[in-house]
């Protein structure tokens, strides 16, 4: 049975409003957790907290920190999982979780698990699990360091028809991407320090680990490469074209061509985008680098995608590091890049930081708010 290929993620049936799911960076105080915002009405340039501000979720699990947190609905049951880094910095006092400087034992021994939430009104949320996204579908595991930023976008076809998965009910999957440093299999103790972040991929079914099989290499542009977000848009012939943002970082680690030092977007209108075979084409590069205080293009990391579902517009906002958070970019046309949204209308409350969009149907919106209370 052929299935039907739409642009993901794909809005409601009656959209109304939009949810945004965030972290908050604060060395003072233990803020990784997950925060929700919801859209002032149907405008996604206006956003107000939820619960006052205060955090929605909070894990209990591996470092009892998030950071980074997605959105993503299973169209088929319409089912909604928030998907985050596990990792906590700060403890608390001003001092990071580690002495000294603890980025390199963050990146090169952190978790490789992700932590999950699911629900099915967005208003009662499941206790948190772990998805370890280093197993192997034979048992074994790849050497990964800490897995960061982690998105998914829905492949209603990634199973062949015939297929067990089909038998089973469905052909579609969640394809996972996320950065980590890749180390040799034999590495076992992670002592390489000529590795480097790479965005990897996996696939899954439900966020678990019965369900997940790791896929390897999604990005390599031979030189650190972190925070891939992603959104489809259909072409007038019908054609899906599947866009992405990801942020480059660091110095080259080979004389192989890549991309300039910040925010880039590339696309492709290969089905299976997820295939180490396929082709993109670069768009933009040094995406958002005017809203950094120097104009340095390295100062913004955590791009967010998102489609307007009431007009042709598609945002990305650009997290401005270290602390000022999301700043909004704009497009009509994204084969055409993007542009600075400079706007005395647009609302966000400070901190803001690295997180996703998802499109609401109004039964949603309403639910979101009644169960609130209050905008703010």
């Amino acid at each position: 049975m052929a299935t039907t290929r739409l642009p993901q993620p794909q809005a409601p049936a009656d959209p109304y409003g939009y949810l945004l799911v965030h972290f908050i960076e604060d060395p003072e105080h233990y803020t990784e957790r997950i925060y929700l915002d919801i859209s002032e009405g149907d405008n996604p340039e206006r956003w107000h907290p939820l619960n006052g501000g205060n955090p929605i979720l909070t894990s209990s699990l591996g470092t009892t920190g998030v950071r980074d947190p997605y959105l993503t609905r299973n169209p088929e049951t319409g089912r909604v999982y928030i998907i985050a880094t596990d990792l906590r910095v700060f403890d608390g006092s001003g001092r990071g979780s580690a002495p000294g400087s603890p980025w390199y034992g963050f990146s090169h021994h952190g978790s490789t698990n992700l932590i999950i939430w699911y629900s099915d009104d967005l208003v009662h949320w499941s206790e948190p699990h772990a998805l370890d996204v280093s197993r192997r579908a034979d048992g074994t595991h790849a050497q990964l360091g800490c897995a960061w930023a982690p998105e998914a976008l829905w492949v209603p076809d990634y199973y062949p028809e015939g297929s067990e998965a089909e038998h089973n009910g469905s052909r579609g999957a969640f394809v996972v991407y996320w950065s980590s440093k890749l180390f040799a299999d034999d590495d076992l103790d992670h002592v390489d320090d000529a590795v480097y972040d790479r965005v990897l991929w996996g696939v899954t079914q439900d966020f678990t680990d019965a369900t997940f099989e790791y896929g390897g290499i999604f990005i390599d542009k031979h030189r650190a490469t972190i925070d891939t977000t992603m959104l489809q848009r259909a072409l007038p012939d019908g054609t899906i074209r599947t866009y992405r943002a990801t942020k480059a970082n660091g110095t080259p680690v080979d004389d192989q061509p890549t991309v300039s030092r910040g925010i880039w977007l590339d696309a492709t209108d290969s089905p299976r985008w997820w295939e180490p075979s396929t082709e993109w084409h670069v768009i933009q590069e040094e995406i958002g680098a005017d809203w950094v205080p120097n104009h340095d293009p390295a100062g913004v990391e955590g791009p967010a995608l998102f489609a307007s579902h009431s007009d042709g517009r598609v945002y990305l906002y650009v997290d401005v590091i270290p602390s000022i958070g999301y700043r909004p970019m704009v497009t009509s046309d994204p084969d055409r890049g993007f542009d600075y949204l400079r706007s005395d209308d647009f609302y966000m409350a400070p901190h803001t930081k690295h997180g996703g969009v998802l499109s609401l149907s109004h039964a949603e919106y309403d639910r979101l708010r009644a169960a609130d209370g209050t905008l703010g």
